[in-house]
């Protein structure tokens, strides 16, 4: 009868461990699987990023280095890969790149009279916005698999079988700036 009980607690304790292991899998997974939709956004901006500067370059051909710069942003967002802190620091990078881009262009009226620089600014405007979107997705996963990584018992299982806490998807410094500095309107 002995025997019984203790194969009984133990049956429940290998059900408890396996509930949490697979819970902890499942919330790696959707963040990953977040990450994946925040990726598709970003190889559209990736994609777009040359056609921008290349029609800037068209009336702004003296802006040498902010034009080295969008290209060396991009460069290293291709050798960036997942959904590392290094692939988040080269994408922010690129961001902060982009604005130097496009405040040259505010310095060219013809230019951002151009169809194709407001068509190009049209289409980085609605990936920026799919961006944001597909963040603040990947950030609330993110959250979630870390407080579920953090929480007694499941901490133990985690520290157990090698789940870390992971990085959110947050803005640098200059994005975040000019996110918070009221718009300027000009009448």
């Amino acid at each position: 009868m002995d025997s019984w009980i203790v194969l009984a607690v133990l049956a429940g304790v290998i059900g408890l461990l396996v509930l949490f292991y697979n819970r902890l899998v499942a919330l790696r997974q959707t963040r990953n699987n977040a990450f994946s939709d925040i990726d598709v956004q970003l190889k559209q901006r990736y994609n777009l990023v040359p056609q921008l500067v290349e029609t800037v370059k068209g009336y702004a051909s003296h802006e040498k280095q902010v034009f080295e710069n969008v290209t060396n942003a991009r460069a290293q967002v291709g050798a960036a890969k997942g959904a590392t802190g290094e692939r988040v620091a080269a994408e922010n990078v690129l961001g902060g790149a982009l604005m130097g881009l496009l405040a040259v262009a505010e310095n060219y009226p013809q230019l951002k009279a151009d169809q194709n620089f407001q068509k190009l600014m049209n289409e980085l405007s609605d990936i920026e916005n799919k961006i944001a979107a597909a963040r603040r997705f990947f950030n609330n996963a993110t959250a979630e698999y870390n407080t579920a990584t953090e929480q007694f018992p499941a901490v133990l299982i985690a520290n157990m079988f090698g789940f870390k806490k992971e990085t959110f998807f947050e803005l640098d410094e200059a994005e975040a700036a000019a996110v918070h500095k009221a718009p300027e309107v000009k009448f």
